[in-house]
């Protein structure tokens, strides 16, 4: 059995469940407890003890109002595949007494399906469309462990946190980005403890995937449907140029050295873009085309990272623009400065900033969210700054980094620790 699933085949239910409530009660009661619940499970619920959460079940529902909750639906990337969803394993639901639930990525609950009679008991647990299902709203349950550990989770019986989830069974995987790893939401397969099957999980699993798989195939269909009506490459264009969506993907190009992705293009903002400088966004249909300046050493950018007060960004090469960065950005953006062409791994990027390597989806989220900002001025695998980019780091007053008043204040150990490592760098 891996950490995922919460049976093997062959488990005698009903007395796995008794055992683990008995696990339960002692964990949560705060006495020596016989049995030990599996670690995925007690990291849960050391989070949401902590969290004050009660788990006898006092525990207020917070469910959005209709319209809120079709706005949601709307603007969720999942939209596009939910139908899939619905066919796939929302009949797989309705025909074994489960409810298939789909969310976004804060735990909302936007659309269900399923059996009539399951449907109802979720109606009365709270597990209603609008609700937050969270760990910090309704204690371990599988969507929020989900979210939380950014893993599939499969909960049976008493490894649930609230008394009233007990007599449930949860089975959710979470849903990301395929361009970027940023999570989107998390489908989850519940229904009623005894009727747990290992092969829930393998479906699941295999709907999550399916969707990414999808995600992944309607992107590349939107940027050849942009290329086609653009008429970019059948205009003659010349000279070196990038067609890119609103988001920054690239279409089609020639000239620079090949980018997937640039900046999130704007009216009258320049762009950062690696072996063409700065290029100004010009509308063409529904995407945006980038070319180069004509000032001369157009292919190199330079940026130049500030610390001696907020910290902010300026981007130079064949113009120049300016922006202010979060604390995790200028981190990121230092660091890349300290590996410089040697470049760092996302585990090892994890944990330098975090202290573990649980969190890598979030430093890809977090290098997707600077690259929408910044542009392609840095690359993966491993993450460094691009060639052409060159990266300077201004300290104010300050010699040496260490003694920089944001470095000191702001900047997490394991970065402070490679700066020492590094002689102040």
């Amino acid at each position: 059995m891996t950490t995922f699933h919460a049976i093997s085949p062959g488990t005698d239910l009903p007395s796995h469940a008794r055992a683990l409530s008995r696990t339960r009660d002692q964990v949560i009661g705060g006495s020596r407890a016989v049995g030990r619940p599996r670690t995925l499970v007690a990291r849960s619920w050391s989070r949401v003890l902590e969290m004050g959460l009660d788990p006898d079940g006092g525990n207020l529902r917070s469910v959005l109002p209709a319209d809120q909750v079709e706005h949601r639906r709307r603007e969720s990337p999942l939209s596009s595949v939910v139908d899939e969803l619905h066919r796939m394993v929302g009949s797989a639901a309705r025909l074994s007494r489960s409810l298939m639930v789909v969310t976004d990525a804060d735990g909302i609950v936007l659309w269900r399906d399923g059996a009539t009679g399951v449907r109802m008991s979720a109606d009365r647990l709270g597990f209603a469309e609008g609700a937050r299902w969270t760990e910090s709203a309704v204690g371990t349950n599988a969507i929020g462990t989900a979210l939380a550990e950014a893993q599939p989770v499969e909960l049976f019986a008493a490894e649930h946190f609230e008394q009233c989830q007990l007599p449930w069974y949860c089975t959710a995987a979470p849903i990301h980005d395929p361009r970027t790893g940023r999570m989107l939401g998390v489908v989850d397969v519940s229904g009623p403890a005894l009727t747990l099957h290992p092969m829930v999980a393998a479906l699941v699993a295999g709907a999550a995937s399916l969707v990414e798989l999808r995600l992944a195939e309607h992107h590349r269909a939107r940027l050849e449907r942009l290329r086609v009506a653009s008429g970019v490459r059948s205009a003659g264009r010349k000279g070196p140029y990038l067609l890119v969506d609103d988001d920054g993907w690239v279409a089609e190009g020639t000239g620079p050295p090949t980018l997937d992705r640039v900046a999130a293009p704007a009216e009258g903002r320049a762009l950062a873009v690696p072996g063409m400088g700065l290029c100004m966004p010009e509308r063409v249909g529904e995407g945006w085309l980038l070319r180069p300046p004509s000032a001369p050493r157009r292919d190199l950018v330079e940026l130049r990272l500030d610390l001696s007060g907020e910290p902010t960004v300026e981007v130079v090469g064949g113009g120049s623009w300016r922006s202010r960065l979060t604390t995790r950005h200028a981190e990121i953006l230092l660091l890349m400065y300290l590996v410089g062409q040697e470049g760092i791994g996302a585990a090892a990027l994890s944990r330098v900033l975090y202290g573990d390597e649980e969190h890598v989806v979030s430093v890809r989220a977090e290098i997707s969210r600077l690259r929408r900002a910044l542009g392609s001025v840095l690359t993966s695998r491993p993450y460094r700054v691009a060639r052409g980019v060159r990266l300077k780091v201004a300290t104010g007053d300050a010699e040496r980094l260490e003694e920089c008043v944001f470095v000191r204040r702001h900047v997490c150990p394991g970065v402070r620790a490679m700066i020492a490592a590094r002689g102040g760098a």
